[in-house]
């Protein structure tokens, strides 16, 4: 696939990432019950777009648009794993529209939480997102009161900015726009 934007390099095929324990890959058809037990979940539903009840029917129906989405170059969606097998909650990272910059976006199962694993996942993407696919800018979108998102975005290093906040689709809260930049290189 060649791309017409300058600068844009388009989502490989397929995407495995390894580094500070954990391993981002590829979701599987054999990992649809995992995902719907992950999904299924209060917090998911609360602070996401995927909504309970979030069964094997929604399971499928959300890898099917994730590998429609990967196609047309618009999101990559990896399973978060510790092992490389089990998934424990997945990473997003999709183009925002504007040149060099995208969205991240993840979700822990309940049963993996208070793990680091999210701060991990993210910043494995923020270096592939920098060093592979050459973006200038990442943002993630939190809810005021999901606080513990926001605590992975401060980790992270990424900055609350003071854009307004804005509404989504499906999303029950306005989100503010949180910014990371990569540092600068003498």
């Amino acid at each position: 696939m060649t791309s017409t934007a300058v600068g844009h390099i388009p989502f490989p095929a397929e995407v495995r990432l390894s580094g500070l324990g954990i391993t981002l890959r590829e979701w599987r058809d054999g990992d649809i019950p995992a995902m719907a037990h992950l999904f299924d979940d209060p917090q998911v539903d609360r602070w996401t777009p995927l909504h309970s009840p979030f069964d094997e029917t929604a399971a499928r129906a959300y890898l099917g648009q994730a590998r429609q989405r990967r196609a047309d170059d618009q999101r990559m969606q990896l399973a978060i794993t510790t092992d490389g097998a089990a998934p424990r909650g997945e990473i997003l990272l999709f183009r925002t529209g504007s040149p060099g910059e995208a969205e991240l976006a993840y979700a822990i199962g309940a049963d993996h939480r208070h793990q680091r694993l999210a701060s991990r996942a993210v910043r494995l993407m923020i270096s592939y997102a920098y060093d592979v696919l050459a973006l200038t800018r990442l943002l993630l979108r939190i809810a005021e009161d999901n606080l513990a998102s926001a605590a992975v975005a401060g980790s992270c290093g990424f900055q609350l900015t003071d854009a307004a906040p804005i509404s989504r689709q499906a999303a029950r809260d306005p989100l503010l726009t949180w910014r990371h930049a990569p540092p600068i290189t003498p």
